[in-house]
């Protein structure tokens, strides 16, 4: 993994006031003139409204609207404390525009962070993780793990047990079914090849470190990375793209 995906920092605004508009994105990413857009539809309620399905690659979950334009995709590993911290800030925005159906999130789930710390509470995580979405309830647990993250790392990570008392957080979520497959490990091989589909991201054999962001295929590289830390300027950046998709396209070459 690179040394700009792990270290552990007190991230900045960069785009503070909108970063003068374009700091990660370059010049030229914003045009004089303002798009016809069709009406918005009508947002979800709420995240346990969001649609959740594990695509035909078998190891992406998506999650809100299938006909939104724009994708966001995260990669994560559950035992990353980055990723916590990027949940807890830039992601907030990333929800935000999934519940108002201008976005798809999508999740590649990474477990390498066990070979680092010892133990295997990454690939206990995704695991269960896979189970959740059984229920239609992934995000919500996804969300759950992240906010007590930090306190299940410092008193012996995500185990069994720790993960169906959290699961206890999500309404509907305990149930026979669940706690078997996450007792059980009933999703390892898809814990093995979300990993592999993680390491094939990026031009580093290892993965492109977690987090790491993509919208719409394009994999933001170091430059935009303490950017999506704030959720300001990730709204921004999202509103850009939602409007001006091929704006990105352009950067990308």
């Amino acid at each position: 993994m690179r040394a700009k995906h792990i270290r552990p920092v007190a991230y900045t605004a960069v785009w503070a006031a909108v970063a003068a508009a374009a700091v990660a994105f370059g010049p030229g990413l914003f045009p004089d003139r303002e798009p016809e857009r069709d009406p918005e539809p009508q947002a979800y309620a709420a995240i346990t409204d969001l649609p959740e399905v594990l695509m035909p690659d078998g190891t992406t979950i998506a999650v809100g609207d299938p006909d939104a334009e724009t994708v966001v995709r995260l990669f994560e590993d559950p035992r990353c404390p980055v990723v916590a911290d990027f949940e807890a800030s830039g992601a907030r925005a990333i929800s935000a525009h999934t519940l108002r159906r201008r976005t798809r999130t999508e999740y590649t789930l990474a477990s390498f962070k066990d070979d680092r710390l010892g133990g295997d509470g990454s690939k206990r995580a995704v695991n269960a993780l896979r189970a959740a979405l059984d229920a239609q309830r992934f995000t919500e647990f996804h969300s759950v793990l992240m906010a007590h993250q930090a306190e299940a790392e410092a008193s012996g990570g995500y185990t069994t047990e720790r993960l169906l008392a959290l699961a206890a957080l999500v309404p509907g979520l305990r149930g026979e079914s669940f706690d078997s497959a996450v007792s059980t490990m009933k999703y390892s091989a898809f814990v093995t090849a979300s990993q592999a589909a993680y390491q094939e991201v990026g031009d580093d054999p290892v993965g492109p470190g977690t987090p790491s962001f993509a919208i719409n295929r394009v994999l933001l590289g170091s430059e935009e990375f303490d950017d999506f830390f704030d959720e300001g300027s990730t709204a921004k950046v999202l509103s850009v793209v939602e409007k001006t998709p091929e704006a990105l396209s352009r950067r990308a070459r």
